[in-house]
C-alpha cells in the first residue's frame, strides 16, 4: 500500500481551474501530484469537510467530474465528533481557522500527509506533516 495524502480543497481547485500565480503553474503541479498518487498506488483521502468546501464552488455534477479520474485512489473519510472537538480547541490555541484545524486533525488521525498551499496551516505544521504538491512530485 502506498502513501496516504489528505488533499486540501485548494489543491482540487488548483487542478480544476488550472490556476497559476505570477510565476508558478499551480494547476499543472496539482495534476502531476494527483497522477503521481494514482500511478504509485497511493491513497487520496477525501473528507466530508473537503466535499462541503467544494460544494461552495461547484455543483454536485462538477464535483463528480472532478473526482472521477482519481476514484480508484480516493478513500472517503468522515470527521468524528471527537475530531471536531479537538479541532475547536486547536483552532483557539493556535489562532487558526476551525476548518484548517479540522483538516489537520483528520489528516493526522488517518496517518496522512496534508497536501495544501494554504499559509494558515503553518501554525499546525508540528501537528501533522504538511507539504505542497510540487514538493511531492
Amino acid at each position: 500500500m502506498g502513501e496516504r495524502y489528505y488533499v486540501d480543497t485548494n489543491i482540487w481547485l488548483d487542478y480544476l481551474e488550472n490556476r497559476s500565480d505570477r510565476f508558478r503553474p499551480l494547476g499543472d503541479w496539482a495534476l502531476a501530484f494527483l497522477n503521481m498518487v494514482s500511478e504509485t498506488g497511493g491513497n487520496i483521502l477525501l473528507s466530508d469537510l473537503v466535499i462541503k468546501e467544494l460544494e461552495r464552488h461547484l455543483s454536485p455534477r462538477s464535483i463528480k467530474e472532478l473526482l472521477e479520474p482519481f476514484m480508484e485512489s480516493i478513500i472517503f473519510v468522515k470527521s468524528a465528533k471527537s475530531q471536531v472537538s479537538e479541532a475547536l480547541v486547536l483552532s483557539r490555541q493556535r489562532r487558526v481557522h476551525f476548518a484548517d484545524a479540522l483538516h489537520a486533525v483528520i489528516a493526522r488521525a488517518e496517518g496522512a500527509i496534508l497536501v495544501s498551499r494554504d499559509q494558515h496551516f503553518m501554525g499546525l505544521c508540528d501537528a501533522v506533516p504538511i507539504m505542497k504538491p510540487e514538493d511531492l512530485i
